[in-house]
């Protein structure tokens, strides 16, 4: 259970980070964009895990394993880089250095610069269907992550069942804390990149022991 716990609160960092920077732009998330939000999340990551349990019945438990640990570094390596992207982007935006025009089709490379670009209309509030737009765009790393940790023998609905709990959790401490966070000159969702790659070592050292 502890191996799900952990998962689930890994996963749900970026959740956090993503509510201190509406907090910090003044942008409400109601409790229905937030339950949208996370279970939109917590499905994401138990049907990738579940998927992965059943890659797992036809792959050698060795070899699931080793691809597991490559994967789920390689996706902790390329969030750091994505961070560093978007503090570079951020500093270029800023000094006047760099213009970014995606037009109307291109919410889903807004929403990797900036987290706030969901909210479409300028409303100042958070729309279930602007939810379901930033869930979706957020949980393509949950799917990566999940598709690598089935092969862990990490339960697909409990971690699921975690993630959404952890979810709720993760927007109160954002919101709480959304403007010294936000406010900082830093990116930090790098932070959530580097735990995975711990998890991942961890999982494997103690699998192979």
């Amino acid at each position: 259970m502890l191996n799900e716990v952990i998962l689930a609160l890994i996963v749900s960092f970026d959740t956090c980070l993503v509510a201190a920077a509406y907090c910090n732009s003044g942008i409400r998330i109601p409790p229905a964009s937030a339950a949208v939000i996370n279970l939109t999340g917590a499905a994401v990551l138990g049907l990738a895990l579940l998927l992965s349990d059943i890659a797992g019945c036809f792959i050698p438990a060795g070899l699931c394993r080793t691809l597991g640990l490559i994967v789920l570094t390689a996706i902790g390596v390329m969030t750091v880089f994505k961070s560093l992207v978007r503090i570079l982007v951020r500093r270029l935006s800023r000094r006047g250095g760099l213009s970014l025009r995606t037009g109307s089709g291109g919410l889903v490379i807004k929403l990797c610069l900036d987290d706030t670009a969901a909210d479409v209309d300028n409303s100042k509030t958070l729309s279930p269907a602007e939810a379901a737009a930033l869930a979706l765009a957020s949980s393509l790393d949950s799917a990566a992550t999940g598709l690598s940790c089935g092969f862990c023998g990490i339960s697909p609905l409990r971690t699921a069942l975690f993630t959404f709990a952890a979810g709720f959790a993760a927007i109160a401490v954002g919101s709480l804390a959304g403007r010294k966070i936000s406010a900082a000159e830093h990116d930090f969702s790098w932070l959530g990149g580097v735990l995975l790659i711990v998890f991942a070592v961890t999982e494997a050292v103690m699998t192979f022991y």
